[in-house]
């Protein structure tokens, strides 16, 4: 078996390019055709192209002179916190988003800032602020205008060149749970029309989940797909709904949205005129406070397909049916096409959270293979004949706790994968780690989330680190694994020079050999990179380009996932290139030290911090588990002096003071409920600073 692509130039074509490029300072895109896998000197879209392969079809770069690139400019962030996405290169200009959507445009070749536009979701719908990691992951262009979303959950369109706003929509209810983190994707079809096509998070909150398809030009809204059933009335007159709705219980929709948020992917197939989506997890996470009984309850944890012009659903794929272990099918679906036992099949490929990588036939929406990408224990195999998984016993905590592989955070989760047509391989970053999962009240050290214990247990071995995978989606099996020492490391870019590019949790962006995993280059950013490298090409050179920006969701679980570091630098953009010679600008060193705050004569309440304990998962998110801070978009509180003064405290979090700056208010809380999270900080700054102390 073996892989081949049938659009624009082959696997042979391009591997000949790579040989061809060895060497010399530039060449590869005026080669390619328009239509070829990949991008070429620009990069027009988060992962490269509409079929969202992550490939680049420039040769300047090649495993042979790889070793001289060097840092060619840096553009300094501060104030900016979690950087999650991938810029795009269009006409010259770099665009990207920082961790609240606002949108940075840089000449791409210098670095000089253009202009920039800021949402300001703290001021628009503050109460937006309270669901949220501080990330987006991006912008989209198409005929002349930037799109981007904020926060709160209003879709936005730029004037490319100049930044000023075309028009804004909401595209949420700017008071529920939903929010927006993903970038949106465009698209034009053959029946003229031109959208802009975004999903939403809130899935965890019970939030029916939905896309929504815009007019470029107006903003005007063009249709909306439902990811999950409503009510009986809602779902008249739409057959997937219907059908979906038999798969839940007949009042389900009484009790919770359902869940199903498509809070990141989207792809577009143009030979199609197909959008695929890819939904999120079932809420609340145990099936049976959603939908005693049974039922797969689609379509969530699923891969959609939908018809680009009116929204309506064509066939799914349930990656997860029933699913009780935040398995999101969200994940980044990447379109090529390959030879399986001698047929040709243009497909779909997929490495969701569970931990199989999927190969399906994007016609028909059949499963073609699935192979497991690392350690895994809820089901044995996946059935090629009916789709769905063959599952373990016992997996849904019916007797007790129970230790699923992979965690919630998925085998794979956001950070973007690449397909590379000339080696065959798919790039993947990896994640082992486990949940713990136990119904009713939480154990001391342990959390409530959505009605389920989600508890501590004892590492295995590997756990809590992570791996570059280079998957062959053919015989579906691993070719090799660069391990890495922590989770949550950045997404992937692969090069028709035969380079594939990560960012590491440990501030390097580093160079491999595409064949054999071999590490040719790195170059330090200064700051942990969470988000993946892109590269293009201006004036007869390549540039490689990469955003320095580690927190979200690594930022929340770093204690639990070796991520012990703080770092001391700016986020910033790196742009790389070959024999370029510049240099960071100096920094101190990451550091595990921690300098604590006490006043040794206050006295503390060990229930009030007890209950201020469980209350911190709504901070967590920001300032880290335990306050253990992995560069997240908070400051480390071990370290701030405000929690020693309760009037100041109070202030800040109830009233929003530093809204401005990313501090959300929570006046939901009470005086005694903030009271309790305070004496919980102030109980874990004593701790830490006698434990410095000691040592």
């Amino acid at each position: 078996m073996h892989a081949t692509v049938t659009r624009g130039l082959g696997a042979a074509a391009l591997l000949a390019l790579a040989i061809a490029g060895a060497g010399q300072r530039f060449s590869g895109a005026s080669a390619a055709a328009p239509d070829a896998v990949g991008a070429g000197a620009e990069w027009p879209g988060i992962n490269a192209d509409s079929n969202e392969t992550g490939f680049s079809r420039l040769t300047g770069i090649t495993a042979a002179n790889v070793h001289r690139l060097g840092l060619a400019w840096t553009y300094e962030l501060p104030g900016e916190a979690s950087l999650e996405g991938a810029p795009i290169m269009v006409g010259g200009m770099l665009y990207f988003t920082g961790s609240y959507a606002t949108v940075y445009a840089l000449d791409a070749r210098t670095g000089k800032r253009v202009w920039s536009y800021a949402p300001e979701t703290w001021k628009n719908y503050p109460s937006k602020m309270n669901f949220n990691f501080a990330a987006n992951r991006g912008v989209a262009y198409a005929g002349g205008r930037i799109f981007s979303a904020a926060l709160d959950g209003r879709l936005f369109a730029l004037d490319a060149r100049t930044g000023k706003l075309v028009w804004s929509v909401e595209t949420t209810d700017p008071h529920n749970g939903q929010t927006i983190t993903g970038a949106p994707r465009v698209f034009a079809g053959p029946d003229g029309i031109k959208a802009v096509i975004v999903g939403q998070g809130g899935a965890d909150f019970g939030m029916r989940g939905y896309v929504t398809a815009y007019d470029q030009e107006t903003g005007k809204q063009l249709w909306r797909s439902y990811m999950v059933p409503g009510s009986p009335e809602q779902n008249a007159g739409h057959p997937a709904l219907e059908a979906a709705a038999k798969t839940w219980s007949p009042d389900f929709w009484k009790k919770t949205g359902g869940g199903g948020g498509p809070w990141d992917s989207i792809t577009y197939d143009a030979a199609l005129n197909r959008l695929y989506v890819g939904t999120a997890n079932a809420a609340p996470y145990d099936p049976e406070m959603r939908s005693p009984g049974g039922g797969d309850n689609l379509y969530t944890a699923s891969i959609v397909a939908l018809d680009a012009g009116s929204g309506r659903i064509l066939w799914h794929y349930q990656t997860n049916p029933r699913d009780s272990w935040d398995f999101d099918a969200t994940q980044q679906m990447t379109l090529a096409t390959l030879t399986i036992d001698g047929k040709r099949h243009r497909v779909l490929m997929q490495a969701p959270k569970n931990g199989f990588f999927y190969v399906i036939d994007r016609d028909t929406g059949k499963l073609l293979s699935a192979g497991k990408i690392g350690k895994e224990n809820w089901a044995d195999h996946i059935d090629l004949t009916t789709g769905r998984p063959v599952e373990n016993p016992d997996i849904r905590y019916e007797h007790g706790m129970v230790r699923i592989y992979p965690s919630g955070a998925g085998a794979h989760d956001w950070m973007r994968m690449a397909w590379d047509p000339a080696t065959g391989l798919v790039y993947i970053p990896y994640m082992q780690f486990a949940t713990a999962f136990h119904r009713g009240a939480p154990d001391a050290d342990d959390v409530d989330i959505m009605g389920l214990d989600i508890g501590n247990y004892k590492k295995e071995p590997g756990d809590a680190t992570g791996a570059l995978l280079a998957w062959d989606p053919v015989r579906q099996q691993a070719r090799w694994r660069v391990p890495l020492r922590t989770m949550w490391n950045g997404g992937v870019l692969a090069t028709a020079g035969g380079v594939v590019f990560q960012g590491r949790a440990d501030g390097w962006l580093v160079a491999y050999d595409a064949v054999h995993g071999r590490q040719l280059w790195k170059g330090y950013a200064g700051m942990g990179i969470i988000g993946a490298p892109i590269t293009y090409a201006l004036g007869g050179r390549q540039y490689v380009a990469v955003l320095a920006g580690y927190g979200g969701t690594a930022s929340m679980f770093g204690a639990a996932l070796n991520v012990g570091w703080k770092y001391q630098d700016p986020r910033r953009l790196l742009v790389f290139a070959l024999d370029a010679h510049a240099k960071l600008p100096p920094s101190p060193a990451p550091t595990l030290v921690v300098n604590a705050l006490d006043n040794p004569d206050e006295k503390l309440d060990p229930k009030a911090a007890a209950t201020g304990k469980a209350m911190f998962m709504a901070c967590a998110a920001c300032h880290g588990l335990n306050l253990v801070n992995a560069g997240g978009p908070g400051p480390d509180l071990r370290e701030s002096p405000i929690p020693l003064d309760p009037d100041a405290f109070y202030a800040l979090v109830h009233d929003g003071l530093r809204m401005d700056k990313g501090m959300p208010g929570f006046g939901i809380f009470g005086r005694p409920q903030i009271e309790a999270i305070r004496q919980y900080i102030r109980a874990v700054q004593r701790e830490t600073a006698e434990r410095n102390a000691r040592h």
